[in-house]
C-alpha cells in the first residue's frame, strides 16, 4: 500500500512539474562574423643561445635544496 501511494505521489509531482508554463521568451542578440579565407604565418628566427646547466655532483646547491629532509621523515624508535 505504501509503495502504491509513493508511486502515485511521484507521478502526480511529475505531471504538475510538466504542467507549469513559462510565458517569458528570452531573445538572444546574435553577432554576425565574417569567415576568414586567407591566413598568414609569420616566423621569427631568434638567434639567442640559452644554456642549460647539468649538475653532475651530489653536493650541488640545487639538488641539495630539492632533496631536503624534515624531522617528520626520520624514523622513530617505538
Amino acid at each position: 500500500m505504501k509503495t502504491i501511494i509513493a508511486t502515485i505521489f511521484i507521478i502526480f509531482l511529475s505531471f504538475t512539474a510538466q504542467a507549469q508554463n513559462s510565458t517569458e521568451e528570452v531573445k538572444v542578440e546574435t553577432i554576425e562574423m565574417s569567415i576568414v579565407t586567407e591566413t598568414t604565418y609569420e616566423v621569427e628566427a631568434n638567434t639567442t643561445l640559452e644554456v642549460a646547466r647539468l649538475y653532475k655532483f651530489k653536493n650541488s646547491r640545487i639538488k641539495r635544496d630539492l632533496n631536503f629532509l624534515t624531522k617528520a621523515n626520520k624514523p622513530k624508535m617505538a
